[in-house]
């Protein structure tokens, strides 16, 4: 079932060059960051497995101990870690530049056309025509605010993470496609997103890497509840078919369709890589506050997928997705990230 989704989600990925051709440009260079940024964290983590296996190595030959090994282990992964957050950070300055200068471009667009378009809140400009069809292809800001958690042999109840403080939140853009000519039903939705995973672990627990394997300890200090978590960054492409009930006005003998305006609902799915993974730590001791914050693979997979789905009318909606794959790799029992959230999508 998880590849058939994922094959699923590809040839979507695939349908939009033809559906979509005016709009190649703006998406092949989504697709350019994106795949720069799964590439950046590829080739470091293969560097760091490289000279992890080149320490082992001296080890077996009696060049250094394991005490050396361990600590020059350490020092490599933060250099590494650097090292792809750097290299990830200009390609999200990359992302917000290009979605920058297409709301631009869009802008001057509809200023020159005298078309509508309309600022996040859904404050419409005062050259916003009522009746005068949308373009077929219109784009959105996107931002989802929820609660995030983990599913455990198939159930989210008995949770080891806090329902209330394990959140979730999503930035990212759109684009939407009206698929037929005559009709506003059936849109391609399809866009590149951030996507901002927490975990709030309940009993004064936090995450360990213990034998390749993640998984909740004691802390070991009475930590600060609310300000020690998990977080889990991706970048994604979700892709949907969304049904929109706005209604069709008639003008002069002509269709005027306009999106957004009345009930929604998309289904779909997206796929990604992760980013980075980071663990918070807060405490007091000796009347000091302490803050820790741990950086590192944490057995996190590098990718993922899932199906997502929403409901909504105009430009607030209901948010539902779910990661088809584990959030770690090795542990026996696998557990899937599950988050529900309100959505708005601006246009």
């Amino acid at each position: 079932m998880q590849k058939i989704i994922l094959y699923i989600s590809i040839a979507l990925l695939s349908l939009v060059n033809s559906v979509v051709a005016q709009e190649k440009t703006f998406e092949q260079k989504a697709k350019e960051i994106a795949i720069q940024i799964k590439t950046i964290a590829e080739e470091e983590k293969r560097a760091l497995k490289a000279e992890v296996e080149a320490l082992d190595k001296a080890v077996e030959l009696g060049k250094m101990t394991k005490e050396e090994a361990k600590t020059s282990k350490a020092k490599i992964a933060v250099e590494r870690a650097k090292n792809i957050e750097t290299k990830i950070a200009e390609q999200e300055k990359a992302l917000r530049d290009l979605v920058n200068e297409n709301v631009n471009e869009g802008e001057s667009n509809d200023s020159l056309k005298k078309n509508s378009f309309s600022i996040p809140g859904g404050f419409k400009s005062k050259n916003y025509d009522k009746n005068k069809s949308e373009n077929r292809t219109t784009s959105q800001t996107v931002m989802v605010l929820g609660f995030n958690n983990l599913v455990t042999n198939n159930m989210v109840a008995n949770s080891d993470f806090g329902y209330g403080r394990s959140i979730f939140s999503e930035f990212g853009i759109t684009l939407n496609t009206r698929l037929s000519n005559n009709s506003n039903l059936l849109h391609l939705k399809y866009g590149a997103s951030f996507m901002y995973n927490h975990l709030h672990a309940t009993n004064n627990r936090v995450f360990a890497d213990i034998n390749n394997q993640t998984i909740l300890v004691d802390a070991g200090v009475e930590t600060k509840a609310k300000r020690t978590y998990f977080k889990n960054v991706y970048f994604v492409v979700p892709i949907h078919l969304e049904f929109d009930f706005s209604k069709t006005k008639v003008v002069d003998d002509k269709k005027v369709f306009k999106s957004h305006t009345g009930a929604r609902f998309g289904i779909g799915g997206f796929v990604g890589v992760n980013t980075n993974s980071k663990q918070f730590i807060q405490y007091e001791q000796h009347g000091y506050r302490i803050r820790e914050n741990q950086k590192g693979d944490f057995n996190v997979n590098d990718f993922t997928y899932g199906v997502s789905t929403y409901i909504g009318y105009k430009q607030t909606s209901l948010y539902l997705k779910y990661d088809l794959n584990p959030i770690f790799k090795n542990n026996p029992v696998d557990q899937n990230n599950i988050s529900l959230g309100i959505r708005f999508d601006w246009n």
